[in-house]
């Protein structure tokens, strides 16, 4: 027999240690437009969100066992780009609730042991900001400096060659002032000049705001894009397939100053006990995201949300590179594979090895997300193997973007069978994915092997095994070419990871000794979990597509 610790001993082993909150996971993020409609207007809202809290955590195991929400922006905005253009950084928009709600909202939370994450969008505002009307009023005004201007250059041509995310120069002529305003982004959202000590003061202020408001997390938007080269620098070009790869932005991005604010920031949490930060690293490379960890608190790497091929090699060599990156103990990785702003896993790999076999490919790639050395992110539906809707040209909302409307990966989340998915009680803001009714919370909670049903599991093994919560990682397969397998091993407790990538029935060979030979199965895709122990060798056979994951 082996010495593997039972499940209630491993329990009582992490009562003992303390874990902060946001190395737990998982940390699921909502688009609150998108999740669920409590006032019958169509759009998603915070009461909507209440009313969703024990499906997220409900202090047992037929939940998700959520840690924390991250919630895409709610503040007051045009809607320009989908929130993320603020018109007021401290005021909710209406069609979302009001304090009260939000306020009630933080109170539910606390009660199931949820932290609540603000996106904080501090690169740019809105154009309709009472901070950029007044900027643009005059060259006198009391907020010019706090947004990029700039002369003309000779001939009316912009002050550099710099290009903006969604196509186009990323220079706006304003005709009243004669002088060109800055944005990476949409033109109505012009960029925040971070060199002024005013505007960093007023971003730490809203920062603070929401803070005391109750809120444990932020979410950083494009920080590494906060500060510009003082002197407008040109970037250098390169050969590159869109406008803006065609030239390194090192002068529109990545300035040291950065550093000093994370410096600040760092300060400002660490004066709220428990409070973090996680950073998006915009079109960084993960050597550049590395480096902000050390204030940061995490930050996102996109290298393998971004995966291009459904192979194991892949996703190994990035969460090799990344891990190694984050060794020491002053940093920590996150995971996530959707988020707003790209396609939902399940349309990009099941596009590749055949929708049929989609969600099978869901639960490998959850198995790999949870158990990996690092926080865990799920986005909004992928629980369920929510897919890419197709919308129609005259019913988009997120509009103007080169590379392609993102609506298809915001669409409502799917409840139930009955009218609207149970999302709404009038037609949604966005169309409904046509396999609501068979592709919905209600349903997969009534069978045992759903995708939603293995997330649970998850979750649940995850929170109670200090070798998946804090082990470190070692893979056993030095290429992988079918299948990855890794170890975890923290204080002498094990946890080992089986995941085949191909629809075929495999041998893998280890090309490293495991540390035991008796293992006990913790939760399988396709092994019965009957208790028993299972000895594993250096070669061991995995069924198609299969997910487990053993202890000892």
């Amino acid at each position: 027999m082996s010495d593997a610790k039972t499940f209630d001993q491993q329990v009582s082993d992490l009562n003992v240690v303390h874990v902060p909150w946001w190395k737990t996971g998982p940390i699921y993020q909502i688009f609150p437009r998108s999740f669920s409609d409590s006032s019958g207007d169509g759009v998603g809202d915070i009461r909507g969100i209440i009313s969703k809290l024990d499906y997220l955590n409900n202090g047992s195991d037929t939940s998700l066992g959520v840690k924390a929400i991250w919630l895409s922006p709610i503040y007051v905005s045009p809607g320009r780009d989908a929130g993320y253009d603020v018109a007021e950084h401290t005021v909710i928009d209406s069609m979302f609730g009001t304090d009260e709600d939000f306020d009630e909202l933080i109170a539910e939370c606390k009660k199931r042991n949820i932290k609540v994450i603000m996106d904080m969008v501090l690169n740019h505002t809105s154009n309709m900001s009472p901070w950029f009307i007044d900027s643009r009023s005059g060259k006198t005004s009391a907020h010019r400096d706090w947004y990029i201007w700039s002369d003309p250059k000779r001939g009316g041509r912009p002050p550099n060659n710099w290009r903006s995310w969604f196509n186009g120069p990323a220079w706006t002529f304003d005709e009243d002032s004669q002088q060109f305003y800055m944005h990476t982004f949409h033109p109505e959202q012009p960029e925040l000049n971070w060199r002024n000590p005013e505007v960093r003061a007023a971003c730490i202020n809203v920062m603070r705001f929401w803070l005391d408001r109750g809120v444990s997390g932020l979410r950083l938007d494009v920080c590494n894009v906060y500060f510009k080269h003082p002197d407008l620098l040109d970037n250098p070009r390169r050969l590159g397939t869109t406008v803006w790869n065609r030239q390194h932005h090192i002068n529109s991005k990545n300035q040291p100053e950065f550093h000093g604010f994370l410096t600040d920031l760092r300060a400002l949490l660490d004066s709220y006990p428990e409070s973090m930060a996680v950073g998006e690293i915009f079109d960084g490379r993960v050597e550049v995201a590395a480096s902000y960890c050390k204030k940061l608190h995490m930050a996102f790497n996109f290298d393998i949300a971004q995966q291009k091929k459904w192979h194991p090699r892949g996703f190994q060599t990035a969460i090799s590179k990344w891990d190694n990156l984050l060794s020491d103990e002053d940093t920590w990785p996150c995971y996530f594979m959707s988020n707003h702003d790209m396609s939902r896993h399940s349309s990009r790999f099941g596009g590749e090895v055949g929708l049929d076999e989609a969600d099978a490919c869901a639960k490998v790639v959850a198995a790999m997300l949870f158990t990996l050395r690092g926080t865990p992110y799920v986005y909004y539906g992928e629980e369920i193997g929510m897919r890419d809707v197709e919308i129609p040209v005259d019913e988009q909302f997120d509009t103007g973007v080169v590379f392609g409307s993102r609506d298809p990966e915001r669409t409502p989340m799917q409840w139930n069978s009955s009218s609207n998915a149970g999302f709404s009680s009038v037609t949604p803001w966005l169309r409904m994915a046509l396999d609501f009714k068979n592709r919905n919370v209600e349903l997969q909670e009534s069978e045992p092997n759903s995708i939603l049903n293995f997330y649970r599991q998850l979750s649940n093994l995850r929170s109670n095994s200090l070798a998946l919560l804090l082990g470190n990682w070692r893979p056993l397969i030095r290429k992988p070419d079918k299948a990855m397998v890794y170890l975890r091993e923290h204080q002498g407790k094990y946890a080992l990871v089986a995941l085949n990538f191909t629809n075929k029935k495999i041998r893998v060979k280890l090309d490293a000794s495991l540390p035991v030979s008796q293992w006990l199965l913790s939760l399988s895709t396709c092994r019965p979990s009957d208790g028993n122990e299972e000895r594993l060798e250096k070669s061991f056979e995995l069924a198609p597509y299969e997910a487990s994951i053993f202890g000892a």
